[in-house]
């Protein structure tokens, strides 16, 4: 009886499945609309996701009890000091479980320069895929859809290149 080795074509079969799943996984991250939604900022004022269209944002998820997102801060203040001026903008949106005293005096505290709201029903942590990891951040287009989702603290060189990118592209 003569036996086939399988070997081989078992690998093509794997590398066939592995690049399917990565054109899968590319077609995925095409750019999505970001949801609508409406930020309730510390100040009482409502700021829109179409209010943001026309620049290059980043939403970022976040809590005080989130020992990476405090660590972040002061990258993520650092970035929009580096790119405001070229309409670049960044929402910090606290989690539904954050006390907003504690939000407020953090942000106070640490004279945060960009926008930040609270989250206290949590709709808009649902609006942006239900959001449960902290921190996450969004990079938006000036066209309004989403880039890159970030799950953990991002690498902060990237994240400028692709903003440079991103606000050298016209409208």
């Amino acid at each position: 009886m003569t036996t086939l080795n399988l070997q081989p074509v078992g690998r093509r079969v794997l590398n066939g499945a592995c690049v399917l799943g990565l054109l899968l996984a590319l077609w995925g991250c095409a750019a999505e609309p970001a949801p609508e939604s409406s930020f309730v900022l510390l100040d009482g004022s409502t700021l829109s996701t179409q209010q943001l269209q026309g620049k290059v944002s980043l939403v970022n998820f976040w809590a005080t009890s989130c020992t990476s997102c405090v660590a972040e801060m002061p990258d993520l203040v650092a970035t929009y000091n580096k790119f405001k001026d070229r309409g670049y903008d960044t929402v910090a949106v606290a989690m539904r479980y954050d006390p907003p005293s504690y939000v407020v005096h953090f942000a106070q505290s640490r004279q945060l320069p960009f926008k930040v709201a609270i989250d206290n029903t949590g709709a808009v942590a649902r609006a942006w895929g239900d959001v449960q990891l902290t921190p996450t951040t969004f990079l938006v287009n000036k066209q309004g859809k989403i880039v890159k989702r970030i799950v953990g603290t991002p690498d902060f060189d990237e994240l400028h290149q692709l903003i440079d990118k991103l606000l050298a592209e016209s409208r």
